[in-house]
């Protein structure tokens, strides 16, 4: 091998290492933290049933990185635990929820980010009607898609306090896109009482 293959042999592994490291990372979060949020809607039905007062199931201020719930999409076979926070610390291992956003039950938005490469990489293929489910402190929230829509950067209006129970996920535009992306993929759904 000639001096240069060594080093591009060398910058793969490297890549390849911190890859692995990131993907292994990511994994450990998500299976320690699962064990907290109920698993199975036969669970969240139970401890739904045991909260005596709505205020029990809806935590106050967390820390940056704090577990709060898990998201399940069905149509994307999405089954992923949601922290506090969206620095590239929290997104590497989960997906981020907005600080200062309403939490599930509450009215207002509840905001929700992930990268488009890791957990969000098949939101694009949501549509109006499809199913999103939140567990949350024992209590589980539905919400059904109302529409899917592409933003600029600079359109925070998503993220904005709304009236009712909405859910709004976001993730960077286009999907299969190198670098940083130019736009924003947002969907917005509607809690199902």
């Amino acid at each position: 091998m000639t001096q240069c293959e060594y080093v591009l042999f060398a910058v793969g592994m490297v890549a390849f290492g911190y890859c692995a490291l990131v993907y292994s990372t990511q994994i450990y979060f998500q299976s320690q933290n699962a064990q907290s949020v109920p698993a199975d809607e036969t669970t969240l039905l139970k401890a739904a049933i045991g909260t005596s007062s709505r205020s029990e199931a809806i935590p106050s201020a967390r820390r940056e990185s704090e577990p709060i719930g898990k998201l399940e999409i069905p149509r994307i076979h999405l089954s992923s635990v949601f922290a506090e926070g969206v620095t590239s610390r929290v997104l590497r291992v989960a997906i981020g929820h907005v600080p200062g956003a309403a939490l599930p039950g509450q009215p207002g938005n509840v905001a929700l980010v992930a990268h488009r490469d890791t957990f969000f990489r098949r939101l694009g293929e949501l549509q109006p009607g499809d199913e999103i489910r939140l567990a949350i402190s024992g209590a589980e929230y539905t919400y059904h898609v109302t529409f899917t829509e592409i933003v600029s950067p600079r359109e925070t209006w998503v993220l904005q306090p709304a009236t009712g129970e909405i859910l709004t996920l976001v993730t960077c535009y286009p999907f299969h896109y190198v670098g940083a992306a130019p736009k924003r993929f947002v969907v917005r759904a509607r809690r199902q009482k």
